[in-house]
């Protein structure tokens, strides 16, 4: 019972170091790994070796994928393929679901761009198809929301999701989470879309009244901003080439041996790898870049995301640090038996997720601290299989977006652009994530009893 105490007392200071007193999740998540080193005995000799070791080990896997991830993201959001991509989308959706189509755009823009970013870029569409399609702007906020949500915590290349599997070591396994990841998401974007339709005829009291016209105007305005706009296979190929690349990977790797042991496995299985499908994809982001001094651009977005992804590697790696004291203790055995007998399985690390993501705010570090948590746990808790892996990350996923409230930067994006008051919010767009993350479980669940 002392070793649960211990992990429920460390599991609280982190809570409380980020949420109470704001401390950074990096320092915060190292001080953990500290604390519970020395509570649960390890040798003295070994701690810094341990943290050091872990913090490294799970850089070494998947910190340059973050890192070209980051950089693929920021120049798809600074060429304006983020909205060409949600123009490509509107056109072959037409107008007939209006909250649908709007979920779809933030369900594939979140995939390489970030979902705060995302909504700040797509907010002056989301106004102007509200206008045109005479539906309310508090809905098609929600919508938008909620769709880039989805994405943002299950779908690799994604930083959150992609530490989440590193940490469980399904680094060659990624396109496998990929897949499972765009079907889980899936569905909860269509549980945000049924919520958001609950707003349909909810309007922000105090809306300046605009003419349709002057919306439409606006988002002609922004578009300009970006000059030439990419082509619709330029503006996609980035992303979806190393997502399919990924897969293909993980497909010929299958211990059937689909595509044989010859050059065509070889061939898939390397260029599947995350490291070489996402250099591929930041070579094919080049044509994004505007027309003058091409290296000065491209070496300014590498710049920008470069600082976008360090604090998201400092955190991912302090994770690694944590998880690799916990791994180094009794407390995965101990707690995986016990949760084992009491039945709770692949709900424990979405429990574990929606606390730190309540408390503190970030999916990141909900995902990253879950699952360097739970990694000790899995072979007494029943999920040390590959699929058993993917569907903990999955269950991490659902837990990261439950729920997004007033300690959530996301939670402001939605609200202030959207110009809704505060108890609105709270209604329309954390009362969302929360049945996101409900209905993401559920289905976690129930693929778990097929799968397992």
């Amino acid at each position: 019972m002392s070793l649960v105490l211990i992990l429920l007392a460390v599991v609280g200071f982190i809570v409380v170091a980020t949420s109470r007193f704001k401390i950074h999740p990096f320092l915060t998540l190292i001080l953990a790994a500290f604390i519970a080193a020395f509570a649960y005995g390890l040798p003295a000799d070994q701690i810094a070796k341990t943290i050091t070791g872990g913090f490294g080990g799970i850089l070494g896997y998947i910190g340059l994928v973050i890192v070209l991830g980051t950089i693929i993201g920021v120049i798809l959001e600074k060429s304006g393929a983020a909205i060409t991509m949600a123009d490509t989308v509107v056109k072959l959706l037409g107008k007939r679901f209006p909250t649908l189509t709007m979920s779809i755009i933030g369900y594939i823009v979140s995939i390489p761009v970030f979902c705060d970013s995302g909504f700040v870029i797509l907010n002056s569409l989301k106004q102007s198809m509200a206008k045109r399609m005479a539906v309310s702007s508090v809905a098609m906020s929600v919508a938008l929301a909620t769709g880039l949500f989805a994405t943002h915590t299950f779908v690799p290349p994604t930083p959150g999701p992609i530490a989440a599997a590193g940490n469980l070591a399904l680094e060659d396994s990624l396109g496998l989470v990929i897949l499972l990841g765009l079907v889980v998401s899936a569905v909860a974007a269509l549980a945000g879309v049924l919520w958001a339709n609950r707003f349909r005829a909810v309007e922000i009291a105090g809306d300046e009244p605009q003419t349709p016209e002057e919306v439409e105007t606006q988002w002609r305005t922004m578009k300009a901003s970006y000059g030439t706009l990419p082509t619709a296979g330029q503006a996609f190929a980035p992303i979806f080439v190393p997502i399919l690349l990924i897969c293909l990977g993980s497909i010929a790797r299958f211990p059937t041996g689909p595509m044989g042991a010859g050059v065509v496995f070889e061939t898939f299985s390397f260029l599947g790898q995350p490291l070489n499908a996402l250099l591929i994809g930041l070579f094919l982001s080049l044509p994004l870049l505007k027309p003058g001094d091409r290296i000065a651009q491209f070496n300014e977005h590498i710049g920008k995301g470069i600082a976008a992804a360090a604090p998201i590697l400092l955190i991912t790696g302090a994770g690694g640090a944590f998880g690799a004291v916990l791994k180094a203790t009794p407390i995965g055995e101990y707690l995986g038996t016990t949760l084992s007998a009491l039945g709770v399985g692949i709900f424990m690390p979405f429990i574990v997720a929606a606390a730190l993501k309540s408390a503190q705010g970030s999916s990141t570090v909900a995902l990253v601290t879950t699952s360097a948590m739970v990694a000790p746990m899995l072979g007494d808790l029943g999920l040390a299989t590959e699929m058993g892996r993917v569907l903990t990350v999955m269950a991490i996923g659902a837990g990261a977006m439950t729920v997004s409230h007033a300690n959530d930067s996301f939670f402001w994006v939605v609200s202030q652009f959207s110009r809704m008051p505060v108890a609105l919010a709270y209604r329309a767009h954390t009362a969302a994530t929360l049945v996101q993350g409900i209905t993401a479980i559920v289905l976690v669940y129930l693929l778990s009893l097929v799968l397992l």
